[in-house]
């Protein structure tokens, strides 16, 4: 797959059904994520963190993901599928991609179906994984009848989501993402169906015939699922071992994720290769900004009036990366170093930003790549990087200039670009075709 590229979506058959899947990665050992009640293969790319979370567990497995009949872009159903039939599927997937044994990662509202996988075929899961799930649906509710209704009737507002995703409940852009999230995985009648099955579920009995090495996962803070369920299902599976980290997010992108994806790689390999994100490689977009001839602009006004200006500059920063998803990495002195994990977003970025700062008396020039980073504790480092800071300091004043790569990313999205000409970036191999990002 190409470095840029996200996975190409497939079908696999199962039964009547037919369940889209997604493959990351080319490792020996292969890992099936269940998802839980809202999934969208294609659409989950969307989400922040969500591709660099699979980039990361494709370092060391293969990554196979799905929709669950009725969800997504798998065959919708009439009313909700048993806890048989998403056996089937993950059997189907797994045959599909020519995996005989793999570690199962099951996530919220996959975590039961997964145990139950796993009891039942012990042969085909080498690791069984856990994530923000319970084992009896009591612990959630006691009037499903009334959840479900609640469920349907809010569907596709984002309400849902403010549960799985509370530090983004605030910010209109996640919220709306999440609506349009809920929306695309199945309907107001579907999810109805889906919650008043999941409300007759309870797989207590089966989980000390679970016998297959298990770990169990879960954020202390979790809103959606309480963490003491989390506890009750790892105490309930033979010899599993259970793990919390500090957090309310039920979206397991989020939160302590350096640490989470640590644990499951030494869980599943044996090896724990990094202790945390500070030696991970992803895909991002990087983006260097740089205030235009600061010099000067400082022996005109003076230092202290030059602190005031700067600050305001970094505050600004803050919001508009803020704004856009991003992550400030950190203030140059006279510019900023943030990462995307979309080049669209990026861009947007870099011209509102460019246009904020130019309107407190501080014009600034960008420039934009896309490329694998290397994270190092709370900075970044790589090519990448560098060649970001390489088309900034070719860009003219007010500019945002990206190379080709972000250009060719982003077509259909709006945006424009003028050419620049084709340049050698100091430092970094080969000419570099330029161009100008506007809208």
């Amino acid at each position: 797959m190409d470095d840029f590229a996200l996975p190409v979506t497939r079908y696999a058959p199962s039964g009547d059904a037919s369940i889209a899947y997604q493959v990351m990665g080319d490792r020996p050992i292969d890992l099936v994520l269940v998802p839980g009640v809202v999934s969208h293969v294609e659409f989950a790319h969307e989400l922040p963190g969500y591709t660099a979370f699979l980039r990361r567990l494709s370092t060391f497995a293969r990554v196979i993901s799905f929709d669950k009949r009725g969800q997504g872009l798998s065959d919708r159903i009439s009313g909700a599928a048993s806890l048989e039939e998403r056996m089937d599927d993950v059997r189907a997937v797994m045959d599909a991609v020519g995996s005989k044994q793999a570690a199962v990662m099951g996530i919220s509202e996959g975590c039961v179906m997964s145990a139950l996988f796993a009891a039942t075929y012990p042969e085909r899961v080498s690791q069984l994984i856990l994530y923000g799930g319970y084992a009896a649906a009591t612990v959630l509710a006691d009037n499903w009848e009334e959840r479900a209704a609640l469920r349907m009737k809010l569907w596709g507002t984002g309400a849902f989501f403010k549960a799985v995703w509370p530090s983004q409940a605030t910010n209109p852009d996640s919220v709306a993402m999440g609506a349009k999230f809920e929306r695309l995985s199945t309907s107001p009648g579907g999810i109805r169906a889906v919650v008043l099955l999941n409300g007759q579920i309870d797989v207590r009995p089966i989980l000390p015939t679970v016998q297959v090495p298990t770990l169990v996962l879960h954020h202390r803070g979790d809103q959606l699922i309480p963490i003491d369920a989390g506890r009750t299902l790892a105490k309930q599976i033979p010899n599993a071992k259970f793990v919390e980290y500090a957090g309310e997010d039920h979206l397991f992108c989020s939160g302590e994720v350096e640490a989470l994806l640590g644990d499951i790689e030494e869980f599943v390999t044996g090896i724990r290769e990094r202790s945390s994100f500070n030696l991970e490689r992803v895909l991002a977009t990087v983006l260097f900004t740089d205030i235009v001839d600061s010099t000067n602009r400082v022996a005109q006004i003076g230092d202290h009036s030059w602190r005031s200006l700067l600050d305001e500059h970094d505050r600004i920063a803050h919001r508009t990366v803020e704004k856009y998803r991003g992550h400030l990495v950190k203030t140059t002195g006279d510019g900023i170093l943030a990462t995307f994990d979309g080049p669209g977003r990026a861009i947007r970025c870099a011209l509102d930003f460019g246009a904020a700062a130019t309107q407190i008396g501080l014009p600034s020039r960008s420039g934009l790549h896309v490329g694998e980073v290397e994270i190092r504790d709370k900075d970044i480092g790589g090519i990448a990087v560098h060649a970001a800071a390489r088309v900034m300091a070719l860009s003219r004043p007010g500019e945002v200039l990206v190379s080709r790569v972000v250009m060719d990313l982003v077509a259909g999205a709006g945006l424009k670009f003028a050419s620049r000409g084709a340049h050698k970036l100091k430092g970094v191999p080969g000419r570099w075709d330029l161009f100008a990002a506007s809208v």
